[in-house]
Protein backbone atom coordinates (compact mmCIF):
# COMPACT_ATOMS: atom_id res chain seq x y z
CA UNK A 1 0.00 0.00 0.00
CA UNK A 2 1.32 3.42 -0.98
CA UNK A 3 2.07 6.12 1.59
CA UNK A 4 2.13 9.89 1.22
CA UNK A 5 5.91 9.94 1.64
CA UNK A 6 6.20 7.71 -1.45
CA UNK A 7 5.16 10.67 -3.62
CA UNK A 8 8.16 12.75 -2.52
CA UNK A 9 11.78 12.12 -3.46
CA UNK A 10 14.96 13.94 -4.39
CA UNK A 11 13.77 15.24 -7.75
CA UNK A 12 10.71 17.06 -6.36
CA UNK A 13 12.11 18.17 -3.00
CA UNK A 14 12.28 21.93 -2.43
CA UNK A 15 14.20 24.03 0.07
CA UNK A 16 14.93 27.68 0.74
CA UNK A 17 11.37 29.07 0.66
CA UNK A 18 10.67 31.29 3.67
CA UNK A 19 7.18 31.72 5.05
CA UNK A 20 7.05 35.36 3.98
CA UNK A 21 6.83 34.31 0.32
CA UNK A 22 3.48 32.67 1.00
CA UNK A 23 2.05 36.09 1.81
CA UNK A 24 2.38 37.00 -1.89
CA UNK A 25 0.46 34.00 -3.24
CA UNK A 26 -3.08 35.30 -2.79
CA UNK A 27 -3.22 36.73 -6.36
CA UNK A 28 -2.26 33.28 -7.72
CA UNK A 29 -5.10 31.66 -5.79
CA UNK A 30 -7.55 34.21 -7.15
CA UNK A 31 -6.23 33.56 -10.66
CA UNK A 32 -6.91 29.84 -10.25
CA UNK A 33 -10.45 30.55 -9.07
CA UNK A 34 -11.02 32.83 -12.06
CA UNK A 35 -9.71 30.22 -14.52
CA UNK A 36 -11.84 27.52 -12.90
CA UNK A 37 -14.96 29.67 -13.28
CA UNK A 38 -14.43 29.75 -17.05
CA UNK A 39 -13.94 26.01 -17.62
CA UNK A 40 -15.47 22.65 -16.77
CA UNK A 41 -12.03 21.43 -15.68
CA UNK A 42 -10.79 21.22 -12.11
CA UNK A 43 -7.69 23.27 -11.33
CA UNK A 44 -5.51 22.99 -8.26
CA UNK A 45 -1.99 23.86 -7.11
CA UNK A 46 0.45 21.46 -5.46
CA UNK A 47 2.93 22.91 -2.94
CA UNK A 48 6.06 20.75 -3.01
CA UNK A 49 7.63 22.49 -0.03
CA UNK A 50 4.74 21.82 2.36
CA UNK A 51 3.72 18.66 0.48
CA UNK A 52 0.07 19.61 0.24
CA UNK A 53 -2.45 21.39 -1.97
CA UNK A 54 -2.23 25.18 -1.90
CA UNK A 55 -5.71 25.60 -3.37
CA UNK A 56 -8.39 23.54 -5.15
CA UNK A 57 -11.12 24.84 -7.47
CA UNK A 58 -14.80 24.13 -6.87
CA UNK A 59 -15.33 22.13 -10.07
CA UNK A 60 -16.74 18.72 -9.05
CA UNK A 61 -14.88 16.52 -11.55
CA UNK A 62 -11.89 15.93 -9.28
CA UNK A 63 -13.60 16.09 -5.90
CA UNK A 64 -15.28 12.65 -5.61
CA UNK A 65 -18.22 14.02 -3.63
CA UNK A 66 -16.09 16.20 -1.35
CA UNK A 67 -15.97 19.97 -1.16
CA UNK A 68 -12.93 21.78 -2.52
CA UNK A 69 -11.97 22.66 1.06
CA UNK A 70 -12.10 18.99 2.10
CA UNK A 71 -9.88 17.94 -0.81
CA UNK A 72 -7.42 20.71 0.00
CA UNK A 73 -7.34 19.54 3.61
CA UNK A 74 -6.71 15.93 2.55
CA UNK A 75 -3.84 16.82 0.24
CA UNK A 76 -2.06 13.71 -0.97
CA UNK A 77 -4.30 11.55 1.22
CA UNK A 78 -6.92 12.22 -1.47
CA UNK A 79 -4.96 10.07 -3.96
CA UNK A 80 -4.67 7.24 -1.46
CA UNK A 81 -8.44 7.27 -0.86
CA UNK A 82 -9.75 7.69 -4.39
CA UNK A 83 -7.16 6.31 -6.84
CA UNK A 84 -7.15 2.49 -7.25
CA UNK A 85 -4.26 0.93 -5.35
CA UNK A 86 -2.72 -0.57 -8.50
CA UNK A 87 -2.63 2.88 -10.13
CA UNK A 88 -1.12 4.60 -7.09
CA UNK A 89 2.19 2.89 -7.85
CA UNK A 90 1.96 4.18 -11.41
CA UNK A 91 1.50 7.74 -10.09
CA UNK A 92 4.53 7.37 -7.86
CA UNK A 93 6.69 6.10 -10.73
CA UNK A 94 5.57 8.69 -13.27
CA UNK A 95 6.05 11.52 -10.78
CA UNK A 96 9.63 10.49 -10.10
CA UNK A 97 10.38 10.03 -13.81
CA UNK A 98 8.61 13.26 -14.73
CA UNK A 99 10.31 15.46 -12.17
CA UNK A 100 13.70 14.03 -13.07
CA UNK A 101 12.90 15.13 -16.63
CA UNK A 102 11.77 18.60 -15.50
CA UNK A 103 15.05 19.03 -13.64
CA UNK A 104 17.00 17.98 -16.75
CA UNK A 105 15.52 20.89 -18.70
CA UNK A 106 17.23 24.30 -18.72
CA UNK A 107 15.66 26.47 -16.01
CA UNK A 108 14.51 29.11 -18.49
CA UNK A 109 12.28 26.61 -20.38
CA UNK A 110 10.86 24.61 -17.47
CA UNK A 111 7.65 26.63 -17.33
CA UNK A 112 6.99 25.72 -20.99
CA UNK A 113 6.93 22.00 -20.17
CA UNK A 114 4.05 19.87 -18.96
CA UNK A 115 3.32 16.24 -18.21
CA UNK A 116 0.01 14.52 -19.04
CA UNK A 117 -1.34 11.16 -17.86
CA UNK A 118 -4.58 9.28 -17.17
CA UNK A 119 -5.82 7.54 -14.03
CA UNK A 120 -9.09 6.53 -12.38
CA UNK A 121 -10.83 8.44 -9.62
CA UNK A 122 -13.73 7.33 -7.46
CA UNK A 123 -15.03 4.75 -5.02
CA UNK A 124 -15.65 1.07 -5.74
CA UNK A 125 -17.35 0.63 -9.10
CA UNK A 126 -18.15 4.35 -9.37
CA UNK A 127 -14.94 5.41 -11.07
CA UNK A 128 -14.14 7.59 -14.04
CA UNK A 129 -10.94 7.99 -16.03
CA UNK A 130 -9.46 11.47 -15.83
CA UNK A 131 -6.61 13.19 -17.59
CA UNK A 132 -4.18 15.05 -15.36
CA UNK A 133 -1.85 17.74 -16.66
CA UNK A 134 0.85 19.22 -14.46
CA UNK A 135 3.15 22.14 -15.25
CA UNK A 136 5.57 24.26 -13.21
CA UNK A 137 3.83 27.36 -11.84
CA UNK A 138 6.35 28.96 -9.48
CA UNK A 139 10.00 27.93 -9.29
CA UNK A 140 12.28 28.09 -6.27
CA UNK A 141 15.47 30.16 -6.51
CA UNK A 142 17.43 27.10 -7.66
CA UNK A 143 14.92 26.35 -10.46
CA UNK A 144 13.17 23.48 -8.69
CA UNK A 145 9.38 23.31 -8.95
CA UNK A 146 7.93 24.88 -5.80
CA UNK A 147 4.31 25.21 -6.97
CA UNK A 148 2.79 23.17 -9.79
CA UNK A 149 -0.44 23.97 -11.60
CA UNK A 150 -2.62 20.91 -12.22
CA UNK A 151 -5.62 20.62 -14.55
CA UNK A 152 -8.02 17.66 -14.38
CA UNK A 153 -10.43 16.82 -17.22
CA UNK A 154 -12.16 13.71 -18.51
CA UNK A 155 -9.69 11.46 -20.34
CA UNK A 156 -9.91 10.79 -24.08
CA UNK A 157 -8.38 7.33 -23.66
CA UNK A 158 -9.99 4.18 -22.28
CA UNK A 159 -7.16 2.95 -20.04
CA UNK A 160 -4.90 4.44 -17.38
CA UNK A 161 -1.36 5.49 -18.24
CA UNK A 162 -0.68 7.35 -21.50
CA UNK A 163 2.12 9.30 -19.81
CA UNK A 164 3.51 12.10 -21.96
CA UNK A 165 6.07 14.86 -21.41
CA UNK A 166 5.72 17.90 -23.69
CA UNK A 167 7.53 21.16 -24.27
CA UNK A 168 5.30 23.84 -25.78
CA UNK A 169 6.02 24.46 -29.45
CA UNK A 170 8.01 21.25 -29.95
CA UNK A 171 6.92 18.74 -32.62
CA UNK A 172 8.33 15.83 -30.63
CA UNK A 173 7.31 14.63 -27.19
CA UNK A 174 8.30 11.89 -24.75
CA UNK A 175 6.10 8.87 -24.00
CA UNK A 176 6.82 6.89 -20.84
CA UNK A 177 6.97 3.10 -21.18
CA UNK A 178 5.71 1.55 -17.92
CA UNK A 179 7.08 -1.87 -18.85
CA UNK A 180 10.58 -0.71 -19.76
CA UNK A 181 10.51 2.15 -17.21
CA UNK A 182 11.95 4.68 -19.62
CA UNK A 183 11.03 7.62 -21.86
CA UNK A 184 10.70 7.11 -25.63
CA UNK A 185 10.64 9.93 -28.17
CA UNK A 186 7.58 10.29 -30.37
CA UNK A 187 6.45 12.62 -33.17
CA UNK A 188 3.39 14.83 -32.65
CA UNK A 189 0.46 14.27 -35.00
CA UNK A 190 0.31 17.10 -37.54
CA UNK A 191 -3.10 18.30 -38.68
CA UNK A 192 -3.66 19.62 -42.19
CA UNK A 193 -5.55 22.86 -42.73
CA UNK A 194 -8.67 20.96 -43.84
CA UNK A 195 -8.50 18.86 -40.68
CA UNK A 196 -8.51 22.00 -38.54
CA UNK A 197 -11.37 23.50 -40.55
CA UNK A 198 -13.50 20.37 -40.12
CA UNK A 199 -12.81 20.35 -36.38
CA UNK A 200 -13.57 24.03 -35.88
CA UNK A 201 -16.76 23.92 -37.95
CA UNK A 202 -17.87 20.76 -36.16
CA UNK A 203 -17.27 22.50 -32.83
CA UNK A 204 -19.76 25.15 -33.99
CA UNK A 205 -22.41 22.42 -34.37
CA UNK A 206 -22.52 22.40 -38.16
CA UNK A 207 -23.74 19.32 -40.03
CA UNK A 208 -21.63 17.58 -42.69
CA UNK A 209 -23.69 19.31 -45.39
CA UNK A 210 -23.16 22.71 -43.80
CA UNK A 211 -19.43 22.05 -43.41
CA UNK A 212 -19.23 21.05 -47.07
CA UNK A 213 -20.96 24.29 -48.05
CA UNK A 214 -18.63 26.38 -45.88
CA UNK A 215 -15.52 24.67 -47.26
CA UNK A 216 -16.79 24.61 -50.86
CA UNK A 217 -16.30 20.85 -50.95
CA UNK A 218 -18.61 17.92 -51.61
CA UNK A 219 -20.22 16.02 -48.77
CA UNK A 220 -18.23 12.91 -49.73
CA UNK A 221 -14.99 14.91 -49.54
CA UNK A 222 -15.82 16.18 -46.06
CA UNK A 223 -16.67 12.64 -44.97
CA UNK A 224 -13.26 11.53 -46.26
CA UNK A 225 -11.58 14.35 -44.35
CA UNK A 226 -13.32 13.20 -41.16
CA UNK A 227 -12.45 9.53 -41.69
CA UNK A 228 -8.76 10.32 -42.25
CA UNK A 229 -8.79 12.71 -39.28
CA UNK A 230 -10.22 10.01 -36.98
CA UNK A 231 -7.51 7.60 -38.15
CA UNK A 232 -4.75 10.15 -37.54
CA UNK A 233 -6.00 10.94 -34.04
CA UNK A 234 -7.00 7.33 -33.26
CA UNK A 235 -10.55 8.33 -32.26
CA UNK A 236 -14.05 7.20 -33.22
CA UNK A 237 -16.14 10.39 -33.09
CA UNK A 238 -15.92 14.10 -33.73
CA UNK A 239 -16.35 14.71 -29.99
CA UNK A 240 -13.28 12.58 -29.23
CA UNK A 241 -11.38 14.24 -32.07
CA UNK A 242 -12.12 17.70 -30.69
CA UNK A 243 -11.09 16.70 -27.17
CA UNK A 244 -7.88 15.00 -28.35
CA UNK A 245 -6.87 17.89 -30.61
CA UNK A 246 -7.59 20.46 -27.90
CA UNK A 247 -5.81 18.57 -25.11
CA UNK A 248 -2.78 17.98 -27.37
CA UNK A 249 -2.58 21.62 -28.44
CA UNK A 250 -3.20 20.76 -32.10
CA UNK A 251 -5.83 23.49 -32.54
Amino acid sequence: MAKIDDFFFGSNSVQGIDEARYDNLEPLKRAVDAMANATYQCIYIIDYLKRNFLCVSQNPLFLCGNTAEQVQQMGYEFYLRYVPEEEQQMLIELNEAGFAKFNDMPIKVRRSCFMSYDFHLGNGTSRHLVNHKITPFVLADDGRVWLALCVVSLANNSTAGNIEFHRKGEQRFLLYDLEQHCWCEREMVQLRQQDKEVLMLSAQGLTVQQIADKMCRSVDTVKTYKRVLFERLNVKSITEALATATNSGLI
